[in-house]
């Protein structure tokens, strides 16, 4: 199977032999599927907020800042743009193999772009690489157009990644999402002294493009909006990448024989996260941004839902303090019976259904163990239609029940029972996510202790023509964080707006105008 230039290649890349090994197996193996017992929903999985509640639980929040509280604001944004476009590539190799402009504007999304081209926040860039209008003829030269948007020789959009964009239109200069990121994070990021900490996950290959959009930005942002930025940036490391595998499980060779490693998905992006520290981290998608206009609603409840984490956290890092303190036997029946109670109605944790007829040492080691984890309140909205994780109750491998977001992949939708379930749900992730992760001492957790292995993922790709079988990690919200206090909360649906295609950006929560 594997040859002695193939351990050379695999150590090189800072991967261990073992691992690699372990994947083959995964891959002969597979993953199960996660067990879900019922779909979550509002008031009961899924905390909906009253008016009053959000104030309070903003009120929290701030006096905590005020203490002295650490924020930091990570952002996944390495996705590349060109799946944004992929409409316009299609119509443009349409066109280079003469295909008549009529019928490529028929198409729906590429009609609705060129007809309303001059709204787009590149509109102007645009102009300035492409003779928008033949003046001659009159009519739009539309395959220039096209080129001239996605390729190197004009604004090279569907080579960058979406951060790097133009997405909104603002009378003194239009912002990519870094720079609405750096906007928003001024407004629920903020630390004592005024300083606004964030982290972008970038490709290696636009690692310096990013740096000098950053360098260009940071002090006219920070001098409006009286902060000063500390802006990282970090790499999915190579040696989370999974080595692919043929139809039959023997490693997948390039064409110089060399073996072929994948990216593991964002599920790697929790070695990038278990390198950080701060008190609170704030979770969201790079395309996930609005206009001004339309921030404070955001804002708003990134605050509320911060609140409601610190608020649970106070009384988990209580019971982390007793059980640290004390020995089994020394803690009263009464107290277990509190906690057991705070795990199930607050923390939506059901214990094994044996665990009462257990001495008090296992009833201690639950305890601790369930207690003495991370925390995370996580953001859900009403269930639209959008593909991606939703919210379930699903049991976990010690025989207990909590919350999970759970991928569609994930479900067993063979199983009549577990389709029903999933047909259940109400809601739909954002990735809207906030993150405690230390403990009542202040000592930060290693994450990857608390993710599932079993979580990962299996799909079928190809390369030089020929079928291969790629593996995914645990993703970050869902397998990766399986393991932690889970708390969702229902946000408004106007908090949710990513943009997938171009035309998204024409929606009127993307607009300014």
């Amino acid at each position: 199977m594997f040859r002695t230039e193939d351990i050379s290649q695999i150590t090189k890349r800072g991967s261990q032999f073992e691992v690699v090994q372990q994947q083959i197996e995964k891959f002969k193996s597979g993953f199960p599927f996660l067990k879900l017992t019922e779909a979550a929903s509002n008031y009961h999985g899924i905390i909906k907020l009253s008016d009053s509640e959000i104030q309070r639980y903003i009120s929290v929040f701030e006096d905590q800042v005020t203490k002295g509280l650490e924020l930091m604001k990570f952002v996944p944004a390495s996705g590349a743009a060109s799946r944004m476009f992929k409409s316009l590539y299609a119509a443009l190799e349409d066109l280079q193999q003469g295909k008549p402009s009529a019928e490529v504007i028929r198409d729906g999304e590429v009609g609705l772009f060129l007809k309303q081209l001059d709204r787009f926040a590149f509109y102007t860039d645009l102009q300035k690489v492409v003779s928008i209008e033949n003046s001659a003829s009159g009519e739009i030269p539309i395959q220039k157009i096209l080129e001239g948007l996605l390729f190197g020789k004009g604004l090279n959009y569907g080579n960058l990644p979406k951060a790097l964009l133009k997405f909104h239109t603002y009378p003194d200069g239009n912002r990519t999402p870094v720079e609405e990121h750096l906007v928003e994070g001024a407004e629920y990021s903020r630390n004592m002294g005024n300083v606004v900490n964030l982290h972008f996950t970038v490709s290696l290959e636009h690692k310096e493009a990013f740096e000098k959009h950053v360098a260009e930005i940071r002090g006219p942002y920070g001098q409006s909006l009286g902060v000063s930025y500390e802006i990282g940036f970090s790499q999915q490391k190579p040696s989370t990448d999974i080595l692919a595998v043929t139809p039959d499980n023997e490693p997948f060779r390039n064409n110089d024989d060399s073996l072929l490693f994948r990216p593991a998905g964002h599920g790697a992006l929790l070695e990038n996260l278990n390198d950080l520290s701060a008190d609170l981290i704030f979770i969201k998608n790079i395309d996930n941004v609005v206009p001004d206009q339309l921030k404070r609603l955001t804002v708003e409840y990134k605050k509320a839902l911060a609140g409601v984490l610190l608020s649970v956290q106070e009384q988990i890092f209580n019971y982390q303090k007793i059980l640290n303190d004390h020995q089994a036997n020394s803690l009263e029946s009464g107290f277990y019976a509190e906690a057991t109670n705070y795990l199930e109605n607050v923390l939506n944790i059901a214990p094994p259904q044996s665990l009462y007829l257990r001495g008090k040492e296992e009833l201690y080691t639950y305890l601790h163990t369930k207690f003495n984890r991370p925390i995370r309140v996580c953001g859900m909205v009403k269930n639209q239609g959008e593909p991606g994780g939703g919210p379930f109750f699903a049991k976990n491998s010690d025989g207990s029940v909590s919350l999970q977001i759970v991928e569609s992949t994930q479900i067993d939708f063979n199983d009549p029972e577990q389709k029903a379930i999933a047909a259940n749900a109400t809601h739909f992730n954002p990735v809207d996510l906030i993150c405690g992760i230390r403990n009542y001492a202040g000592e930060k957790y290693d994450l990857i202790k608390f993710s599932d292995p079993e979580t990962g993922f299996i799909s079928s790709k190809s390369k030089d023509g020929k079928e291969l079988k790629a593996q995914e990690l645990p993703g970050l919200w869902n397998g990766s964080m399986s393991d932690w206090n889970t708390l969702f909360v229902e946000v408004p649906l106007e908090t949710f707006n990513p943009v997938k295609t171009v035309t998204d950006l024409l929606r009127k929560e993307h607009q300014t105008k």
